[in-house]
């Protein structure tokens, strides 16, 4: 595109799961669109993430249609997402190598700058997700000689071994990182954590124990939000009391609305009492010791933070929108799930999706709807949700903003049939 013809109807900044879809979505609603990635492909952070890095979900949760998918493993998943520009023929509308900085808005649309010059758009889409920046907390240091890698940064499983080690987190990244030290025979693993999530103990593997059908099918049989926090938690605690986990059961009870259905790690249940846990934070590093909180020491030569990521929207020059921090802060400043509140024809995809469900089903929902209402035929509003959307309640949300895709009288059953009749094993259909 030359950078001073006519604006693009949409621009989309990322080339990850949403920006690839997003794309498929405007050129079906014929606008014209173009993607800008930083990277030299698509893929987004899944590009970047170590081979052991896997989806929260089974596979068939993840597979959308005849997509093809090989595994739940980083590698399988940035196929899959490669399989998505393949697929509807996206790859003419993607520039790679394109980082995007100080995007403005002007009057009728947004202009941002790129290595090949200003584009301008009517309508912008940021899709760099909220796992932009590694997020390690403050800590003092002093003369330490501990290794220290976020998850993201542990390319090496195997650096584990022998070693002792000491993993920093209460949710899914630590998790996995607990699972991986066993599985690769760290000589001692201690772990720290200020609060827990909840999770799924289980004897399954990830990859099995991480399906949402259970859940689609409490949602399908009209179940309010709150008989579903009382169905899961009837299941969920005797799982807990099974594998002697009542120490580590979360303090607040688990709810739909604000937490994420985490699948249980098989080794770290089956290996639970090998590790120390500490709660508290980690203040202090020095040579090889490792203080806590509560006032612990530990010998470590290996600490893991799995301690999750901020969100970076600095390319933005508004100060409102490039302050926020954190996924929680951005979907309290969207209307609509998506609609900025802080500037118009500007929608972040996603950030309520660390729920419960199916990430690349529920983008391709929200994509078609925010193109709807691209077109005018839709309306997304300027009301901001207090809480998530998971799955197939997402269908209902957007049904009654988005009659275009959602035709009156027949959509329910159509969604109801997805949820109750699509086998464990099978994709869910391309919306």
């Amino acid at each position: 595109m030359g950078h001073d013809e006519l604006p693009l109807d949409v621009a989309i900044i990322g080339g990850g799961l949403a920006g690839v879809i997003a794309l498929h979505y405007a050129r079906r609603a014929g606008l014209r669109a173009l993607v800008f990635e930083k990277r030299a492909g698509v893929g987004g952070l899944w590009r970047e993430l170590p081979a052991w890095q896997d989806i929260q979900i089974s596979a068939s949760d993840w597979q959308l249609g005849d997509l093809p998918l090989a595994g739940t493993f980083q590698p399988q998943i940035l196929a899959n997402i490669e399989a998505w520009v393949e697929r509807f023929g996206l790859a003419d509308g993607i520039r790679l190598n394109s980082p995007v900085s100080r995007v403005r808005q002007e009057q009728g649309g947004w202009a941002f700058e790129t290595p090949q010059g200003t584009v301008r758009a009517r309508h912008l889409i940021a899709a760099t997700g909220a796992h932009n920046v590694p997020l390690i907390p403050p800590v003092i240091r002093e003369a330490s000689t501990v290794r220290e890698l976020h998850s993201s940064a542990l390319r090496d499983p195997a650096e584990v071994a022998g070693r002792d080690v000491v993993v920093v987190g209460g949710g899914a990244s630590a998790y996995d990182l607990l699972d991986l030290c066993l599985a690769h025979g760290a000589h001692t693993i201690t772990w720290v954590y200020r609060g827990l999530r909840w999770f799924t103990p289980t004897g399954k593997p990830k990859h099995v124990a991480g399906s949402v059908r259970g859940f689609a099918r409490l949602q399908a049989s009209g179940m309010t939000a709150a008989q579903q926090n009382d169905a899961i938690r009837a299941e969920m605690l005797p799982r807990y009391a099974k594998f002697g986990l009542q120490e580590i059961v979360p303090a607040a009870p688990f709810d739909v609305l604000h937490d994420q259905l985490i699948p249980g790690r098989h080794r770290m249940l089956a290996n639970f009492g090998s590790i120390r846990r500490l709660r508290g934070s980690v203040e202090s590093v020095a040579g090889r010791t490792v203080t806590v909180s509560g006032g612990e020491q530990v010998d470590a030569d290996l600490l893991l933070w799995g301690t999750g990521y901020a969100v970076d929207l600095s390319y933005f020059e508004s100060p409102a929108i490039a302050a926020i921090r954190d996924s929680r802060a951005l979907a309290a400043r969207c209307g609509g799930l998506v609609r900025s509140l802080d500037a118009d024809n500007l929608y972040f995809p996603g950030v309520g999706l660390d729920g419960i469900g199916s990430a690349p089903w529920a983008y391709s929902l929200m994509f078609r709807t925010i193109m709807s209402h691209i077109r005018g035929e839709a309306r997304l509003d300027t009301m901001p949700v207090p809480h998530k959307v998971n799955h197939f309640a997402l269908v209902d949300y957007l049904a009654a903003r988005d009659p275009a895709s959602y035709p009156a009288g027949e959509w329910q059953a159509h969604y109801r049939s997805i949820a109750l009749e699509t086998p464990d094993d099978r994709p869910y259909p391309i919306p």
